[in-house]
């Protein structure tokens, strides 16, 4: 099913406006120049990672599939275009008809990628590829910012699971691709019903501080949520003292109180207290929570502490300061004209600054070392390698505008799982370092 059937509504009819404006007026120039329907591959990249990041997460391609399929010019897109005079009628006419049509391949989401690795490629006419420039990039660099934050974090915690809870820390529909970029990552759980309700992830929640100051007494909020969720609630028991708190709620529940929550002080001071205390109190198997602005290095520092789970919210939603993962798409190769025969020419930006890029179409592979772990992310555009065809990266997405490469989410979760596990042990290091391998070019053309 397409996950758009389910999805949320939004302030447009369609994906198609998800875009610039120079999208369109460099459609119509191409159209009256004659140009707009050669053969054109552009490519998804990013040239280097964020700083001190040793590896990127692809998340969000199958949230661009769904926006692909949808990209549409209604009635109602195809009017504003026209009342606001963005383009002319020539083209107007040709984007009622739009359609995409052409193959889409890239790294299987939930992948691991590298300063210049071809995370995604889009091949079609210029007209048609050209269009979807913003919402694939809009897409990708949103989940995959996340995505990279929650593979950090889940990595910091281990065997702990994690709770994505920052819906109000951000945009209320950038709350649910985030949470499913972080489901992506290793996260167990969202509190984000709407996540919960479009993509299946698990959902948890229980109180605030505010169902605690709603009774007269600590005690009676307590026993409220006993009645009403059962011994197995989890408490929260940093509101007033959080020593007594813990003493009112295994008498309240019992022994068999699921866990208590704790959102505020010395989270790894607290925690051994608040261990000890159960314990001498006989809730062995109640657990701790500790939520309160954690990130991968404050997770990481609460390794030795006795935690069952964390909740992650604000550094989680915004990427844990690195919230966009600079990715480009940018035209690499394009026909000499367009006729269907017209050779395929590459084609590159030259100019300095840092922005240049590398012309042709192009394949990505990963070679291993003996011990079967990543040692090199290898690029190139001629013929692959006999040693590294088994390692190849790039896959069918959208074939002749069908869309081939739809995944179930619990499928990338576990891709990605595996994806980290195949690099080198420095990989999760919260140290500050350069990518954990190398990107090697071979073969490639300089453009024109």
């Amino acid at each position: 099913m397409n996950t758009a059937d389910l999805g949320l509504p939004v302030d447009v009819p369609s994906t198609a406006l998800f875009t610039d404006q120079y999208e369109l007026t460099m459609l119509q120039a191409a159209l009256k120049a004659g140009t707009a329907h050669r053969h054109s591959v552009f490519e998804v990249f990013t040239r280097r990672l964020p700083s001190g990041r040793r590896y990127g997460v692809v998340a969000g391609t199958g949230r661009v599939l769904d926006a692909v399929e949808n990209f549409r010019f209604d009635a109602d897109v195809l009017r504003f275009l026209r009342e606001r005079g963005i383009v002319d009628e020539p083209t107007l006419e040709w984007l009622a008809g739009y359609r995409f049509t052409g193959d889409i391949w890239g790294y299987p989401e939930g992948e691991v990628y590298f300063p210049g690795s071809p995370v995604m490629r889009v091949e079609g006419s210029f007209a048609e590829c050209v269009l979807l420039e913003t919402v694939i990039l809009s897409i990708l660099n949103h989940d995959s910012a996340i995505a990279a934050a929650a593979s950090r974090m889940t990595a910091a915690a281990g065997d702990r699971p994690l709770i994505e809870m920052g819906a109000r820390r951000t945009h209320e529909l950038a709350a649910v691709a985030a949470s499913r970029a972080a489901y992506i990552g290793g996260f167990a759980s969202t509190s984000d019903l709407a996540a919960g309700f479009r993509y299946n992830i698990p959902t948890v929640g229980t109180s605030a501080h505010a169902f605690t100051l709603l009774h007269d007494r600590e005690r009676d909020a307590f026993q409220a949520q006993v009645d009403s969720l059962g011994r197995g609630t989890t408490l929260l028991v940093d509101t007033y003292d959080v020593a007594e708190a813990v003493r009112a709620a295994v008498e309240v529940a019992g022994p068999e109180l699921g866990a208590v929550r704790i959102d505020s002080g010395d989270l790894l001071l607290v925690a051994h207290r608040v261990r000890q205390q159960l314990d001498e109190l006989g809730a062995h198997d109640t657990r701790i929570i500790v939520t309160s602005d954690l990130d991968e290095y404050a997770i990481a520092s609460l390794a030795a502490a006795p935690v069952d789970a964390y909740g992650v919210g604000t550094q989680l939603v915004t990427g844990s300061g690195h919230p966009t993962c600079s990715m480009v798409y940018k035209l690499v190769a394009r026909a000499a004209s367009e006729r269907p025969s017209a050779p395929v020419v590459p084609v590159a930006k030259r100019s300095t600054g840092g922005k240049t890029s590398l012309g042709g179409r192009k394949w990505a592979a990963r070679r291993l070392d003996e011990d079967g772990v990543a040692e090199a992310e290898v690029v190139g555009t001629a013929d692959v390698p006999p040693a590294l065809a088994g390692r190849q990266l790039l896959v069918e997405l959208v074939k002749g505008g069908e869309v081939v490469g739809r995944e179930p989410l619990d499928v990338v979760r576990e891709r990605h799982a595996a994806a980290r596990a195949g690099l080198p042990m420095s990989a999760t290091q919260l140290s500050r370092g350069e990518p954990v391998i190398p990107t090697e070019y071979v073969h490639l053309a300089s453009g024109s």
